[in-house]
C-alpha cells in the first residue's frame, strides 16, 4: 500500500511540475526537470510525453477558426457574391433629404468610441434649457440611406445582427466600406442620421422625446479612455475637445446628465458590472499575448454605457 501511495505522490509531483512548466511557457524546465525524474523513477507510471511548446497562432489561424466556428452557429462570417456586387455600385455618402429633414450640423457633436475605432456609428449633444431641464441629442447613422431593406447587404446584417469580433480579425455585420466610410458618422463629414430627441428633468426622469431624420456633422473624435481620465482625474484635457469652442462645457454637461440617469436607474434596480475585454496583441502575424482592457464610458457614465 506504501509503494501505492508512493506511486499516486510522484505521479501527482509530475503532472504539477509539467502543468507548472506549461504555465510559465518554460519547456526548458520540463527538459531540465520532469524528464529526467521520469527516467529516474521507474516505478511512475507517466504517461504524459515531454512537454513541448505550442506553436504560436498566427492571425490566418485564428480567423479560420472563428471562421468555422461562425458557420456551426448559423452566422455568415461571408458576404454573399450579391452583397459584394451591390457594395461595388456604391460609391459615395448621400445626403439627400426630405422636406421634413432637419438640419443640425451647427450643433457640437462629438462621437466618442474605442481609440482605434473607425466604424462611428453615434454622436451626441447636449442642450441646457431655460426651465432646468436638459435637451439630449443622440444621432444614430442612417444606413437605410444607401441599405435597401431587402438587400442582399440588408439580408446579411439581418442574419448576423451584429459585427463579430474575435483575436483574428473582424467579422463585420455590413461591408467596410459602408461601417467606415459612407455611413460612419465620421470627423468632419456631412452625414444622414436618425436623431432621437430627450429632454431630462433634474432627477433623471425623461419628460418628452422625439425621433426625426437630420444632416449633423462630427466635431471632434473621441475616445473612452483619454475623456474619462479628463473627467475623473486630473489629466489633460483631450486635443479634439479643446479644438472646438464650447465642446468641454457640452461634454460636462452630458457628463451631469449621465450621471443623473445613472442614479435612477439605481434607484430602480439596475445593476452596475464592470466588464472586462481581453485584446490579442500580435507581433507581426503572431499572437504574443492578451492585454485585459478595463471598459470606461464617457467619464461618470457616458451614453453609449446608458442607452
Amino acid at each position: 500500500m506504501v509503494g501505492s501511495w508512493l506511486d499516486s505522490g510522484l505521479n501527482f509531483l509530475l503532472w504539477f511540475l509539467c502543468i507548472l512548466c506549461a504555465l510559465l511557457n518554460r519547456s526548458d524546465l520540463c527538459a531540465l526537470v520532469v524528464n529526467p525524474l521520469r527516467r529516474f523513477l521507474p516505478c511512475v507510471h507517466f504517461s504524459m510525453s515531454p512537454i513541448q511548446t505550442p506553436a504560436p497562432a498566427s492571425r490566418s489561424t485564428l480567423q479560420r477558426i472563428a471562421h468555422r466556428a461562425m458557420i456551426e452557429r448559423g452566422l455568415e462570417p461571408d458576404f454573399s457574391p450579391a452583397a459584394l456586387t451591390e457594395i461595388a455600385a456604391i460609391h459615395a455618402p448621400t445626403i439627400t433629404t426630405a422636406a421634413s429633414t432637419r438640419d443640425l450640423r451647427a450643433l457640437l457633436w462629438c462621437s466618442i468610441d474605442n481609440d482605434d475605432s473607425r466604424d462611428l456609428d453615434q454622436l451626441s449633444v447636449a442642450e441646457a434649457l431655460p426651465d432646468g431641464t436638459v435637451k439630449l441629442l443622440v444621432a444614430i447613422a442612417d444606413v437605410a440611406a444607401l441599405v435597401r431593406q431587402g438587400s442582399a447587404i440588408d439580408k446579411h446584417a439581418r442574419k448576423n445582427t451584429t459585427s463579430v469580433y474575435t483575436p483574428g480579425g473582424i467579422f463585420p455585420m455590413l461591408p467596410e466600406q459602408l461601417s467606415t466610410n459612407l455611413t460612419s458618422l465620421g470627423f468632419d463629414v456631412d452625414r444622414l442620421a436618425i436623431v432621437i430627441e430627450m429632454v431630462f428633468a433634474a432627477n433623471g426622469s425623461l419628460t418628452r422625446s422625439d425621433v426625426y431624420e437630420a444632416v449633423v456633422h462630427n466635431q471632434a473624435k473621441l475616445a473612452y479612455n483619454s475623456v474619462a481620465a479628463w473627467l475623473e482625474t486630473n489629466a489633460p484635457m483631450p486635443a479634439p475637445v479643446a479644438a472646438v469652442a464650447g465642446l468641454a462645457d457640452n461634454i460636462k454637461l452630458q457628463s451631469r446628465v449621465a450621471a443623473q440617469l445613472r442614479a435612477l436607474r439605481h434607484k430602480r434596480g439596475a445593476l452596475s458590472l464592470q466588464t472586462i475585454e481581453a485584446r490579442p496583441v500580435f507581433v507581426g502575424d503572431v499572437l504574443h499575448d492578451l492585454a485585459r482592457i478595463h471598459h470606461h464610458f464617457f467619464g461618470a457614465a457616458g451614453f453609449s454605457g446608458v442607452f
